[in-house]
């Protein structure tokens, strides 16, 4: 297997804005790499934060511990936290409408020794880095809730911060969705599946500007070239950059099969064997939070099956939109979406299938595909395996396709009939068809979303 190696060179690096690319969306992960500072309470517990603090620390003599609320500002406003109470001691501050280093910052103002802040309940086992200027960590929300039950119930707790530097460590597995990334489905076009795929989003080594600090904080004069940053806005340039090395390496595909050479050979197993986790709901992910998978570089360079798309499919998905022939001609167009009727928006050859069924009515949904071959063997057969989403049967036909050197494409159709007998548990079921010819494995995940009235009670 070719892997992905070569060398990004300027004049390769763009994917013109014609080149018919669906606007493309991808989650955000986290990586093995971490930056705990763990809070280590009177009693003895440990709650393990995170942060990028790297002056000096603490020490392992415990200080008294105050909640902002009991100090003028649950959430750490700047100037309303009480000096005369809050110097020398560790402060407890609420997730609020503040950044954390605002918080930081009014800590810092009144006096405090350092500062813990607790994250919003939606973050679930997530807590966000922060580049800190004074002593202070991040914890989950449950860590924030059994902290603040600690300081309620003891008439003088204490803690200190115990800052533990890089730690890399197979604890705990990953990825695992952040808490912040987009989730499915489509609420624009819920035909089409989104997120596409993940990649590494999660306390991500990247360029930072001189002209700011690394904390944001006007009053820190730091400067730095790097700096750790969370966001799909980083988990964009990895896909970004493995698209450019695909380009690369293939110059002759289009990019919508890079994108599907992308998706159908992600991964959706973490390392320790189980579904990539979520931590947000601290289970399992579904394709609607981590896509079709997290990108995986070397498998995509040879995926080979890819669904290919080009101008005359994007032109007959806006008709089957209801786009008008005046607004396509926005794009150079002279299409006539007449003569394109009856095509349907589930018919686009995406690398994934999204199917919504009708509220109180037996549905039957068809869905059309095309399959390029790329591999490596002009001969090649693939047969199809179908797991099927609870609540629906599947059927692909053909269920095998051969492709010979003059037969590069072939086409199949995918059929989803609700079941007669039995009712489903949740909004939307999931499930997957792959195609294989023993060498490769070429994955596309299905989600069903269901009516309310046919979800039965849990």
């Amino acid at each position: 297997m070719q892997e992905l190696h070569t060398t990004l060179t300027p004049s390769f690096l763009g994917l013109s804005p014609s080149s018919g690319l669906l606007p493309a969306s991808n989650g955000a992960s986290d990586v093995v790499i971490g930056f705990p500072a763990d809070v280590v309470l009177g009693n003895g517990e440990t709650f393990t934060g995170t942060s990028l603090y790297a002056g000096e620390p603490l020490g392992t003599t415990k200080v008294p511990l105050v909640h902002a609320g009991d100090v003028g500002s649950k959430i750490c406003e700047e100037g309303k936290l009480n000096s005369t109470v809050v110097a020398g001691k560790i402060v407890f501050c609420d997730p609020g409408v503040y950044a954390r280093a605002a918080k930081e910052q009014a800590v810092k103002l009144a006096g405090g020794a350092g500062a813990i802040f607790g994250s919003p309940e939606a973050y679930g086992e997530q807590a966000m880095t922060s580049a800190y200027v004074h002593p202070a960590t991040a914890v989950t929300f449950a860590a924030a809730e059994k902290i603040k039950k600690y300081i309620s119930e003891q008439t003088s707790p204490t803690a200190t911060i115990v800052f533990r530097g890089t730690v890399v460590g197979p604890t705990p597995p990953s990825p695992r969705m952040a808490s912040f990334s987009s989730r499915g489905p489509n609420s624009r076009t819920p035909e089409i599946f989104k997120p596409d795929i993940t990649a590494p989003g999660v306390d991500i080594l990247a360029a930072w500007t001189g002209a700011n600090s690394p904390s944001e904080l006007p009053s820190d004069t730091r400067r730095v070239k790097y700096n750790i940053i969370s966001g799909t806005s980083m988990s964009c340039p990895h896909v970004s950059g493995i698209a450019a090395l695909l380009r690369q390496a293939r110059p002759e595909w289009s990019p919508a099969m890079i994108k599907s050479a992308l998706m159908t050979t992600a991964y959706n197993m973490d390392s320790a064997g189980g579904v990539i986790g979520d931590m947000s709901t601290g289970k399992a992910s579904t394709p609607f939070a981590r896509g079709a998978g997290h990108v995986d570089p070397n498998r995509a360079v040879d995926p080979g099956l890819v669904y290919d798309a080009g101008t005359e499919d994007y032109i007959t998905f806006l008709c089957a939109l209801g786009y008008t022939d005046k607004q396509i001609a926005v794009f150079g167009s002279s299409a006539n979406c007449s003569t394109r009727a009856g095509s349907s928006v589930g018919d686009h050859n995406y690398p994934a299938f999204s199917v919504v069924f009708a509220t109180n009515k037996m549905a039957v949904v068809r869905q059309r595909r095309v399959m390029r071959n790329v591999g490596g063997d002009a001969r090649a057969t693939y047969r199809a395996k179908v797991t099927a989403p609870d609540g629906v049967l599947v059927t692909v036909s053909p269920r095998t396709l051969r492709f010979t050197a003059t037969q590069k494409t072939q086409e199949y159709v995918v059929t989803f009939a609700q079941r007669i007998f039995g009712s489903v548990t949740g909004n939307h079921t999931f499930g997957s068809i792959e195609w294989s010819d023993r060498k490769h494995t070429v994955t596309s995940p299905i989600a069903i979303t269901w009516p309310a009235s046919q979800v039965a009670e849990m």
